[in-house]
């Protein structure tokens, strides 16, 4: 692969209901390592009226009316829980057609393509079992209230998005080639590091494995970005001698942590 000393862009997909908010704070903390663009789906913040995605095929449609083809330069793919799932589905697609992959696929947070999720099983219940079941696996914030205004506008949200996370692990096919990275929360009740250790199966290729403090939620850390920007400063290196910086960083050599 050619390196660039241009900055790398930083794609980054939300958790199930969320907007890109969570992204808000990275340009500062990813400085001079690559340029993060957050990837707002439809029926949120600023697309509240569109129609939200649940199929395979509505996503991809979607991704590449409002992103275009993948970029000829250098990028990065940052997923976080459902995200986590989006980001895989995205690069698996790109190997499947021959097309420019990126250089990474970091996943956050996000259970296995074969792994049980109740989280996901979860998203036909009635709205009060949903959200007994969200809080169970610290899906939503801490205090997210119940009735009113939140429960029904976001909750519509976040059930599409769990069923959208269903078809997506249906539709997973085969270990990624990519260099993959994934990135569990000491604390997260969902995705912690020994269900994050179920994505060695889906890498084929460079596969590492780090933990940062947090529960379900450390993307809106520090130590993600951090941990972001050092990987994104090896994807832009020009010189020959960096030409496969990934199977001699200890970061992402197979099995670390």
């Amino acid at each position: 692969m050619t390196r660039s000393s241009r900055l790398p862009k930083l794609f980054c997909f939300p958790h199930a209901g969320a907007g890109t908010s969570a992204f808000g704070g990275w340009p500062a903390r990813l400085g001079d390592a690559a340029l993060p663009v957050p990837v707002l789906l439809p029926g949120r913040d600023g697309r509240r009226r569109e129609p939200r995605v649940t199929t395979v095929r509505g996503l991809f449609a979607d991704l590449l009316r409002h992103h275009g083809p993948p970029p000829e330069e250098p990028y990065v793919l940052y997923g976080h829980s459902l995200g986590g799932l989006i980001a895989y589905s995205v690069a698996r697609a790109l190997e499947r057609t021959g097309r420019r992959g990126p250089e990474l696929v970091v996943v956050g947070a996000c259970p296995p393509p074969d792994s049980r999720t109740p989280l996901v099983d979860a998203c036909d219940l009635p709205d009060d079992r949903l959200l007994d079941v969200l809080e169970t696996f610290g899906a939503v914030e801490p205090g997210t209230p119940r009735g009113g205004v939140w429960q029904r506008t976001a909750l519509g949200v976040i059930r599409d998005d769990l069923r959208l996370a269903r078809e997506l692990r249906r539709a997973a096919d085969a270990p990624l080639t990519t260099p993959l990275l994934t990135v569990a929360g000491t604390d997260d009740p969902l995705a912690g590091p020994r269900v994050m250790d179920g994505w060695r199966a889906w890498a084929d290729g460079v596969h590492g494995q780090r933990t940062v403090a947090g529960d379900h939620h450390f993307v809106r850390g520090r130590a993600l970005p951090e941990l972001l920007a050092r990987l994104c400063r090896d994807v832009r290196r020009p010189s020959p001698a960096d030409a496969a910086p990934y199977e001699r960083q200890p970061l992402l050599m197979k099995g670390s942590r």
